[in-house]
């Protein structure tokens, strides 16, 4: 017989997975030849911090860089320096799963524009330090903002099509462990 708390899990990583692939699609698609005056948000990013913060079970960390990853060579971006500083902030938040369970969603997502603006600037003083040539700060922080509001879109949209919901106080698994 199936667990279905390990198929939910396996569903919702499988899922994670398809849509961060689906935005890196869109992403891709010549949609239009002149480049846009404002950047776009970084879907992948609020996506990845959003189930984190909700359910950091669907979203291990093998997954989370691999993704990341996957996107740094696509978007041809330094490989690698990315997805140490996402993978960095994801487990600075799923070290503190217990404390930000019962964050308010105005918590949150400042926690969220902290964590997005220090990793931007993080990102950018490491590319400085070893003299990479890198986009000048205004846009970066400019994306940085896009993404931060872009954030609560992304949330309400995994609560209401996806299902993606926060660990309930006392929740179990099949096997009687705290979630």
């Amino acid at each position: 017989m199936v667990d279905p708390i390990r198929a939910d899990r396996l569903f919702h990583r499988a899922l994670f997975v398809a849509l961060a692939v689906l935005v890196l699609f869109v992403r891709m698609l010549p949609l239009t030849a002149m480049p846009p005056r404002v950047p776009g948000p970084d879907l992948i990013l609020c996506l990845t911090l959003a189930w984190v913060l909700r359910r950091p079970d669907y979203t291990p960390a093998l997954i989370v860089a691999g993704v990341v990853l996957v996107e740094d060579m696509l978007s041809m971006r330094a490989p690698g320096l990315w997805p140490l500083i996402v993978l960095g902030a994801t487990e600075f938040l799923r070290s503190r799963k217990a404390v930000l369970r019962d964050l308010p969603f105005l918590l949150e997502w400042l926690l969220a524009a902290a964590l997005v603006i220090a990793m931007a600037l993080a990102h950018q003083a490491v590319l400085a330090l070893f003299a990479v040539p890198q986009a000048r700060p205004g846009p970066v922080l400019i994306r940085a903002l896009v993404t931060i509001m872009a954030y609560p879109l992304v949330v309400l949209v995994s609560h209401h099509a996806f299902g993606l919901r926060r660990v309930a106080p006392g929740e179990v698994d099949a096997l009687g462990h705290r979630l």
